[in-house]
Formats: C-alpha cells, sequence, structure tokens
C-alpha cells in the first residue's frame, strides 16, 4: 500500500463506553478499524472476513468484548458496495462469526439492549437496486443466532434508523424508508410511498406508525431518529425527508410534534444525511451531521457549525458516550475523528489508509506516480517510491479537479495532468505553476439541470484518456465521443450519440428501465484507442452498447455482444497490444440485480464474443480489465472483492489477492514491471514486480527447482540527510525493496543447502547467500534510539512453492557493529555495483539455475562510467580496511575478557574505534552521491590507512606477548 493515508467514508461509528481510549470505526468499503490510544493510531480488524463495506456497527453496552457489524453501506449513493450480513465479536473485535442476513445487502443500523449483550436489532434497508424479502426490522434474542423479522412493510420499504428509549428499551423507535437506485441516475435515488417512523413499546412485538400530530404530511424520505436520555423518555428528536422536512421534536413520547428545525442546512441532500443525535446529560444540547456537524443548544430550534470546512467534509454519524458527553467519535467522507472535549477540537483524519479511488493512472518519469481521484477529499499524486525511508504525507500532492473523475497524464510531459470532475468539468494542471487551466468542452452549468437539456451528458465518472499512438491526442466521453489535439483549446465531436438515447428527449413523466433512455438518458463509460492501429476506438457506454469505429470516428459500428440487455454498464474495455481485432469488456450488471462479474473476449473486430468468467469469484461484479502490454493472454480483473489473474487469455481465472485485503478494487494499470491498482477503500497498492507472472507457464509449474529471469534493475541511492524522520506513530508506506527481486520455485521443500549467487561478467562471484547462513543477530542498539527502529538484516531462505529474495546490489557489508534503521540500512554497507550484466546462480541438490541480471543506471542520475569506478574502487578499499579493523577490535575484546586487566587492550580498541570512525565517515562520502569521490575523501582515506597500519601492528605486537 502507498497511500494515501487520507480517510474514506464512513457512516458507522462507535465507542465503548466509560473507556475513554477505544473506539471503533467501519469503513464503507475497508472493513472494521480500532483505536485503544483516541485515534492516535488505527488498526484494521476485519481483514480475514470476506466483505469490506460496513454499514453499521455496535458495542454491547454491557458488555465491550462484544460488537456487532452491519455490512454494506446504506447511504444510498450511485457506487456504493454490498454487504453480506451480520457479523459478530465476542472479544473485542480479534475474531468475527457471521450471523447471517446475507441477502439484507445494506444495513444502516445496529441497537444492542443495554443490559443483554444477546439481544440486538437489525435495520435492514435491503437491495439497493430492486425489491427482496430480507428487509425491515429484525431482532434476535441469542446473540444472533437465529433472527426474527419483526417490522415488515414489504420487499420495497427498507429499515434506515433505531433508537432506544434509554431507560426502557422495551421502547424502540424505527425509521422506515422506501428507497430504490436506477442505473442511469448519479445522484439522489428515487423515493417512494411507505417511508415513515414508528415506535414498539413491547420490544419490538408490536409497532405503531407515527402520522400526523404535528409530523409532515404526504410522502416522506429518509428519517432519522434519537430519544434524550433523563427525560423519561417523553423528548424524542427525528429529522425527516418531506416537503415540510426539518427537525421534529416531541416531548411526550411520540405522540405530538412540533417542527423546531427549519434550518435548511441540517436537511439538505437528506438522503445522504439525515441522522441526529442527542446529548447524553443534556436533551436541549442536539445534533445533526449534514455537510457540516451542526449543534443546537436550544432543544434544535437554533443551530451553529460545530465542525466543517469551506470543501464541504459530508458528516454522516456521530456517537456520543453515555458516561461522558464530552467524549465523542464522528464519521464523515472524509474517514473518522475523535473529539474529548465536546467538539472543542478533534482529531486527524490524515492516517487512515481507506480512501476511496475510482480510477488509476500513472506517468512516464521515474520514479513514477500513482494519480487518481479519491471519493469528496480531492485528486493525489503519489510517488512509487521516494529517496528516503519512507512515503509519507509529505510526498503527495493534488492535481486540482475533485473526487469522481479519471485522470490522464500528458504522455510527454508528466507536468501537465487533465483531470475531470462531475458534470464534464474538465481542468488542466501545470505542475510547475499549480494552474487547472477550465478546459471543459461546454462550460455551462450542468449540475441541476434536466438531462434532456444539456448539451452533453456525463457520468459521476466520466472517461478521459490519451492515445497511445498519437500521444497529443486526448479522448473524453459523454453521450458523444470528444477529441482534442491541442490541450483542450479546441474539441471536435468524433461520433454521434453512442449510447442509443432517443434524438429530441423531453423531460417528464416517470422514468423506468424501459424508458430512460427516451428520457434522454445514457453515457460513453469507456473509451479503449488501440495500441496498435491508429484511428481505432473502442467505446462502452452505460446503456449496454459497445461501439467500435476504425477510421477515427467517421463511421462508427454497433458491435454489442448478442444477448446483452440494456442497463448493462460496459465499465472498462482493454484493446490488445498484440492482435487489433482481441478486446476485452467488463460489463457490471449489479444496477440490474445481477450481481455476477461479466467479462467478454472478442477476436474478431467485435462481430462475435464469447464470456469469459470461468474461475471469477461471485457476486463479485467487475469493474476493469487490463491486458499485460508484455505477456499476450496475461490479463488482470479488477472486481469488487479484489484482483484476479488469468494466463491462459480469460479462459481460467484465479485470484491474485496475496496479501491485499478485501476491498472494491475499482481499476487497475500495469506500469512497466508493476501492477497498481485503485481500490474504493483502501487507497493505491502496487504489486512490485510482476516478472514472475509474466513467466509462470506448465513448464514451471511441472519444474521441480525454477528460476525466473528478473526484471531490469535500477540501481539508485538513498537520500543522505533526512531530517528528522516521522514518528512511527504517524502512517507510512513502504518503498519498493532496494534492489531486485529474485523469484525462485521448488515443488517441494529442497533438502539440504540452497545458495543463491550473483556473479558478474567475469563470472567471479560478488555475493553470496546459503540456507546454512547463520541467522543475522538482531543489531545491538549501542545507538541512543529505540527499538523500533533497528530492522535486522534479511535472511536467505527456501521453501515449497515461491520464493523471493532481494539483492541490494552491492557487495558484502564490511563487519561492523552498526544495525539497519528504518528499512534503511544504516552505513556501513558493502558499495553498489556498477551498472552491467550480471547472472544470479540457484543451487539445490547438486543442480545450478542461471538467469541474467541487467542492473541500470538511475535514469535521473548524470554520472559517467568513470565516476561510478572510481567510486567503486575507493569503496571497495575502504570496506576492507573497515573489516580488517573490525576483526581486530573483535579480537581485542575477545581478549580482554581473558584479560580484564590488561589496560593496554583499552588503548589498542580505542585506536581501532578510531580508526574505524574514519573509515565508516570516508564510505560516507562516496556513498552519498553518483559522483567522482572528491580528493579530500582520497586524503582522509590515505591518513586514515596510515594510522589503521599503526595500530593493527600494535596490537599485533601486544596480541602476541598477551598470549605467549
Amino acid at each position: 500500500m502507498i497511500g494515501p493515508f487520507r480517510g474514506g467514508r464512513v457512516l458507522a461509528v462507535t465507542g465503548v463506553p466509560g473507556d475513554p481510549n477505544t473506539f471503533y470505526f467501519g469503513s464503507v468499503g475497508g472493513g472494521v478499524w480500532k483505536t485503544t490510544n483516541t485515534g492516535v493510531t488505527w488498526t484494521p480488524i476485519f481483514d480475514s472476513q470476506h466483505i469490506a463495506s460496513i454499514g453499521a456497527i455496535a458495542v454491547a453496552p454491557s458488555d465491550p468484548k462484544v460488537i456487532y457489524v452491519g455490512s454494506g453501506e446504506a447511504d444510498m449513493r450511485s457506487a456504493i458496495s454490498f454487504g453480506d450480513g451480520m457479523y459478530k465479536s465476542t472479544d473485542a473485535g480479534n475474531t468475527w462469526q457471521h450471523l447471517g442476513l446475507r441477502d439484507s445487502r445494506q444495513i444502516g443500523r445496529v441497537l444492542v439492549h443495554p443490559r443483554n449483550p444477546d439481544i440486538v436489532y437489525v435495520a435492514a434497508l435491503g437491495h439497493a437496486y430492486g425489491p427482496n424479502a430480507e428487509r425491515g426490522v429484525y431482532r434476535s434474542v441469542d446473540g444472533g443466532r437465529n433472527w426474527q423479522k419483526v417490522l415488515d412493510k414489504g420487499p420495497e420499504i427498507g429499515a434506515i434508523d433505531l433508537a432506544f428509549e434509554p431507560e426502557n428499551p422495551q421502547v424502540i423507535y424505527a425509521a422506515m424508508w422506501n428507497a430504490r437506485r436506477t442505473p442511469w441516475s448519479q445522484y439522489p435515488p428515487i423515493g417512494g410511498p411507505g417511508s415513515g417512523l414508528y415506535k414498539s413499546t413491547d420490544g419490538g412485538d408490536h409497532w405503531t406508525e407515527l402520522r400526523g400530530n404535528g409530523l409532515p404530511g404526504g410522502d416522506w424520505g429518509r428519517v432519522g431518529v434519537d430519544v434524550a436520555r433523563g427525560t423519561g423518555g417523553r423528548r424524542v428528536y427525528a429529522i425527516i425527508d418531506a416537503k415540510e422536512g426539518g427537525l421534529y421534536r416531541s416531548d411526550d413520547a411520540g405522540m405530538n410534534w412540533m417542527r423546531v428545525g427549519t434550518d435548511s442546512r441540517i436537511d439538505s441532500r437528506a438522503w445522504y444525511f439525515s441522522g441526529v443525535t442527542v446529548d447524553p446529560h443534556n436533551p436541549d444540547i442536539v445534533y445533526v451531521p449534514n455537510v457540516a456537524l451542526y449543534r443546537s443548544t436550544d432543544g434544535g430550534k437554533n443551530f451553529v457549525v460545530l465542525k466543517g470546512a469551506p470543501g464541504g467534509d459530508d458528516y454522516h454519524a456521530l456517537w456520543i458516550d453515555p458516561s461522558e458527553s464530552s467524549r465523542m467519535i464522528l464519521g464523515s467522507d472524509q474517514g473518522t475523528t475523535i473529539s474529548v472535549d465536546a467538539g472543542k477540537t478533534w482529531g486527524t483524519w490524515y492516517n487512515q489508509p481507506t480512501a476511496q479511488f475510482y480510477h488509476v493512472t500513472t506517468d512516464n518519469q521515474f520514479p513514477y506516480y500513482v494519480y487518481g481521484s479519491q471519493q469528496d477529499s480531492g485528486t493525489a499524486a503519489v510517488p512509487s517510491r521516494t529517496n528516503h525511508a519512507q512515503i509519507t504525507e509529505r510526498d503527495w500532492y493534488s492535481v486540482g479537479g475533485a473526487e469522481s473523475g479519471y485522470i490522464a497524464v500528458d504522455p510527454k510531459d508528466p507536468n501537465i495532468v487533465y483531470v475531470n470532475d462531475t458534470n464534464g468539468k474538465l481542468t488542466r494542471f501545470d505542475k510547475r505553476t499549480a494552474q487547472a487551466h477550465n478546459i471543459t468542452p461546454w462550460p455551462a452549468a450542468g449540475f441541476g439541470v434536466d438531462i434532456s437539456k444539456r448539451k452533453y451528458r456525463f457520468p459521476w465518472t466520466a472517461p478521459l484518456v490519451f492515445s497511445p499512438i498519437e500521444p497529443g491526442t486526448l479522448y473524453f466521453g459523454s453521450q458523444y465521443l470528444l477529441k482534442t489535439t491541442d490541450g483542450g483549446l479546441t474539441w471536435q465531436e468524433i461520433s454521434p450519440d453512442l449510447t442509443g438515447a432517443a434524438k429530441g428527449a423531453k423531460a417528464g413523466g416517470p422514468v423506468t428501465v424501459e424508458n430512460a433512455k427516451t428520457r434522454g438518458y445514457g453515457v460513453i463509460y469507456s473509451i479503449a484507442p488501440s495500441p496498435l492501429k491508429a484511428g481505432m476506438i473502442w467505446a462502452g457506454t452505460d446503456t449496454g452498447l459497445i461501439q467500435l469505429t476504425r477510421d477515427g470516428g467517421k463511421s462508427w459500428l454497433n458491435v454489442t455482444p448478442q444477448g446483452l440487455s440494456e442497463w448493462s454498464k460496459v465499465t472498462h474495455i482493454a484493446a490488445s497490444h498484440f492482435d487489433p481485432a482481441v478486446a476485452y469488456a467488463a460489463v457490471d450488471r449489479h444496477r440490474l440485480e445481477d450481481y455476477k462479474p461479466h467479462l467478454y473476449r472478442t477476436a474478431d473486430y467485435g462481430k462475435t464474443w464469447t464470456e469469459a468468467v470461468n474461475g471469477l469469484e461471485q457476486p463479485a461484479f467487475l469493474n476493469a480489465i487490463r491486458e499485460d502490454p508484455a505477456r499476450r493472454g496475461l490479463l488482470y480483473a479488477a472486481t469488487e472483492m479484489g484482483v484476479c489473474v488469468s494466463f491462459d487469455d480469460a479462459a481460467h481465472w484465479q485470484s491474485l489477492q496475496l496479501n491485499l485485503p478485501v476491498t472494491s478494487v475499482r481499476d487497475l494499470v500495469v506500469h512497466g514491471d508493476d501492477l497498481v491498482i485503485a481500490t474504493h477503500g483502501r487507497g493505491f497498492w502496487v504489486l512490485d514486480d510482476i516478472a514472475p507472472l509474466r513467466q509462470i507457464d506448465a513448464k514451471v509449474a511441472a519444474a521441480g527447482v525454477w528460476l525466473f529471469k528478473p526484471s531490469t534493475a535500477i540501481r539508485t541511492a538513498s537520500e543522505g540527510f533526512q531530517g528528522t524522520p516521522y514518528p512511527p506513530e504517524l502512517p507510512a508506506a513502504k518503498n519498493p525493496p532496494d534492489g531486485i527481486a529474485i523469484d525462485f520455485y521448488f515443488k517441494t521443500v529442497p533438502a539440504g543447502e540452497v545458495t543463491l549467487e550473483i556473479l558478474d561478467a567475469a563470472n567471479h562471484v560478488v555475493r553470496r547467500y546459503s540456507t546454512t547462513d547463520r541467522a543475522p543477530a538482531p543489531p545491538a542498539n549501542s545507538l541512543p534510539i529505540a527499538d523500533v527502529w533497528l530492522v535486522p538484516p534479511p535472511r536467505f531462505a527456501a521453501g515449497a512453492g515461491m520464493n523471493r529474495f532481494v539483492w541490494d546490489l552491492r557487495y558484502p557489508s564490511p563487519a561492523s557493529e552498526f544495525g539497519d534503521s528504518e528499512e534503511t540500512p544504516r552505513p556501513p554497507r558493502g558499495p553498489q555495483v556498477l551498472p552491467g550484466t550480471y547472472q544470479a546462480r540457484l543451487s539445490a541438490g547438486g543442480r545450478s539455475l542461471t538467469q541474467p541480471v541487467k542492473v541500470t543506471l538511475d535514469p535521473r542520475s548524470s554520472a559517467t562510467s568513470a565516476d561510478l569506478s572510481k567510486q567503486l574502487d575507493l569503496g571497495v578499499k575502504v570496506s576492507r580496511q573497515i573489516s580488517r579493523a573490525s576483526e581486530a577490535a573483535h579480537e581485542a575484546r575477545q581478549l580482554k575478557r581473558s584479560l580484564p586487566d590488561l589496560e593496554e587492550l583499552d588503548s589498542v580498541l580505542a585506536g581501532l574505534q578510531a580508526v574505524q570512525s574514519g573509515r565508516t565517515a570516508v564510505l560516507g562520502v562516496v556513498e552519498s552521491a553518483d559522483r567522482t569521490p572528491p580528493a579530500q575523501a582520497y586524503a582522509l582515506f590515505e591518513e586514515i590507512s596510515r594510522k589503521l597500519e599503526a595500530q593493527l601492528a600494535k596490537w599485533n605486537a601486544l596480541k602476541s606477548r598477551s598470549l605467549r
């Protein structure tokens, strides 16, 4: 994971009553997280489960070890993921068990009885895109082993919120909601009749709908409810989405109501928010999360902003400790934040790796940067590696734009980045000036304008891609394919409406699956220019069409797979790097209640298609497909549950999850020898060095042992001075391995010694590793730093299956008393090898295998071969001298143990240490840059060499006398 450590959307938060340090949150795409230090650090505790979307979480007030989790976010956005029911932990999150309600899909609230942890209620909203039976209010009285539906309003209406009367948990309020997403809408869901507020006074056995008596008339939308403590259940608040919506209050346990909160800010986009939380010690203090967090101190009549930023943070959930109302946790689109002073100050959400990205791309510089747009947090450009120990917050930056669009980096200039936003806004960002030039094809406002009246229609995330053959040509998708060749100064429509939408569409009347296209809906959702033929472009729409032009847009052919129904979203198309007739199309039909993956392959320009999903997990719809440009038939698929790989041109698929947590993977791209993915809940991840994937075949699988050809190694130098390092409590990502990964395979556990040798062009052994090498001892911490900074050197090992070892591109380290710090080795290390071709030789059981290892110079370096040769020559000499001094010092210490009273030994040891320090200083100069060592380094080397010889002579003389 390379970052950024910037939180994603959170709807589920809770703490432990009376515990000032422990809190939990559930990410909508990143699982459940826990802190035991009030949010200084967060730990994922749900990664072993098979679902990542969390809608609700609750700790049993009577037993803090019991936690219930409802999976599936219930905010009803167009890009939401899904859940598979209820989960429970009885050991504070260490282990989990699934409790059923698998088809509930989206869960809005979990409520646990205050005195009995086995009694739990669930607000199941149900399917987002269609009716289903498993929705409504459920109750369990045996800890979730069995469930009873206690409030059922039919297959169209689900439950979104629940609240106890604090002093009497037999009294329960439930909010029901009729909400439906449609395949074509990108913002609010469709609301229907039947939403309402219900009350039970017998623990859920019977319910009464609360209507009239001051409550708004007509159809309602989403409702949020809470009951004030210390009022005997009389004070109840409800925030209601209705024509006369707002915050309503009852002072007689729900019999009569008054509209107290009419501030339009608290019920804007009510379908997305509509939550209310009462202070546990003051019934007049009430909080409403929305674009900001609002607080009222007069019973809901007037509100002020307690927390909110100019860009809008979108707050969703607030939990307040019932034992101490100054302690609270807040969930938002930016992550989770904790306050311990009633909201005066808040903790950070820049320590949560739960970012939600929609797409990913990379640039052509070294090291390359990874780009994406993060939900409600804007864009991020994150380096794939840095010159210092880690990838931290200081290393990534924004490239303008906003939360949902594609990013396209100019292939000729990584300083120029094109970013699109919702409703087709498009900017050209110049890193050098930080200017974001608006180059929107039609800059008239589109937000809020009826779809039939817009010049161009754009989805939430409109496709934007450069031609791989004509690097100055940029394509952008609306209902037409748009093209610019001058950086967006002019745009050309190079297609008709490719979506199948009716011409002259007019607004009016209900929109259905059957008539949506006649109302003007439908957009291009994917664009794939051929990397082999100029002017050949594939385009996929959210209406279920695939279109192809082979003449730059002059003519188009509908090549949609037979039987693909309308509103099957063609999320991604990959045009082959090996055959222009071949393409792959990822199709997402979950908006039609089909959550299975769908992947189509053509080898004849779309005349015929074959569905190729054998081995892809279900249910997990497909988000993207990529072909490896280096090996024909090697494919990667991004699914709603992770990453899959095919080695046989999509005939068979298997998981490529490895250490990646279950999460929605929205996009992926192959960059050189790396596979880069964008997740919608866990940020950016990189699979370093996929060379073995490109070589695996039946021959490898049948072999007893196999050595894979390594990728080309790039010789880099670390930053010499890093300043004060980031504290270990602050999150940071790892750099790729420092060196070259050497991969090998054993069918069974090898018997006897296994060695790995690196040989130079003259067949001399540069480095040797063996499974019989003694395990490196933990570094002796004689330094004024904590042990957390010390990392022992790696140990070569060989086991059954795939093995990977990283050669650091260095000669052996000289003998030293220093350890490795923060994965950046402390000096002295062995000198770096010269660029050139080496051999890796793996030996086991009397058999040896070799592969070439190519080492190239950092492309940013201007060093000459002469510079590097001089650097190596002096480095080798210094290393030998350091080893001589260290070996002598070691012998002297051994003798000191036997002859502790021999005072001359102290003088010898001090002299050797001084010499060694000087040698280390010289080596530090040599290693500081790829340049010819300066004259003063040679001078110091000669001076220290003379001193070393003198000290060694003194030691040898003393040794001879002492051992007689």
